[in-house]
């Protein structure tokens, strides 16, 4: 079953808070952490994480001329790629909650000489400003535990999916491996918050990130909440030992 806030409350990280609280404090961290955010994220993986989106690029299908939309694209890792895939007869919209993510995002990708075939629009993924069957394909990558109303947004990405589009969710899941599940603990709750003091000068954004990633839904739970949102076809593949799942599913 999928998690319903109780009482108007929702998680952040450990905390309870109410649930119209939590898109700020969660800009908050964002507005934060932004100008870091690549090199955290190097930091942090070592690495890997280009290997965790180039594989969903691969598994996306994308092919010209269709039309993206990337979800929490923040920095826009995946809407360079995209762009240069779907052509200049497609186009990619970059969308992310944060406008400082967002300024981010969108100066990287003209500094790098992305072609003009994106979009940037600041959006809520719980009620997304576009027209029904919209997009070819949706990515949303490691932001979806930062959503207040899993449930919504997931409704909200189905509905502006074309009929045969295709839901891609990338995102930090549950791993059934005790030793890596330990190391994994120690890491995300001692080292972790100490690069974010370190590098960003931030510890609390990172030991909230750390928390976020434990209070997300397992796989199956997530796999069961995209096919209560109305997709068909849904299943998830691990990488690193179940750190992260790559979460797909079809709109019917």
């Amino acid at each position: 079953m999928s998690e319903k806030p109780q009482d108007n409350t929702t998680d952040f990280g450990f905390r309870q808070i109410p649930a119209e609280e939590k898109v700020r404090h969660v800009a908050d961290v964002f507005h934060s952490v932004a100008g870091k955010y690549d090199l955290m994220n190097d930091l942090m993986s070592g690495g890997i994480h280009r290997l965790w989106k180039r594989i969903t690029i691969e598994r996306s299908g994308v092919r010209t001329g269709q039309v993206i939309l990337d979800i929490a694209g923040g920095t826009g890792d995946l809407t360079r790629k995209f762009s240069r895939l779907v052509g200049p007869s497609g186009k990619v919209v970059l969308a992310d909650i944060n406008d400082s993510m967002l300024k981010v995002g969108r100066d990287k990708l003209i500094n790098s000489g992305t072609a003009g075939n994106v979009e940037y629009v600041q959006a809520n993924a719980e009620a997304l400003p576009f027209a029904d069957n919209t997009f070819d394909v949706i990515t949303i990558a490691f932001g979806l535990r930062n959503v207040t109303d899993k449930d919504a947004a997931l409704r909200s990405m189905q509905r502006v999916l074309k009929p045969g589009g295709k839901l891609m969710v990338l995102e930090f899941s549950k791993t059934q491996n005790i030793a890596l599940t330990k190391m994994y603990d120690f890491y995300s709750f001692n080292i972790l918050p100490q690069m974010g003091k370190l590098i960003a000068n931030d510890a609390e954004s990172y030991r909230y990130l750390a928390e976020s990633i434990r209070m997300h839904p397992d796989q199956e739970t997530l796999k069961d909440m995209m096919e209560e949102a109305g997709l068909v076809n849904c299943r998830y593949e691990n990488m690193t030992g179940g750190v992260v799942a790559l979460h797909t599913g079809i709109k019917p």
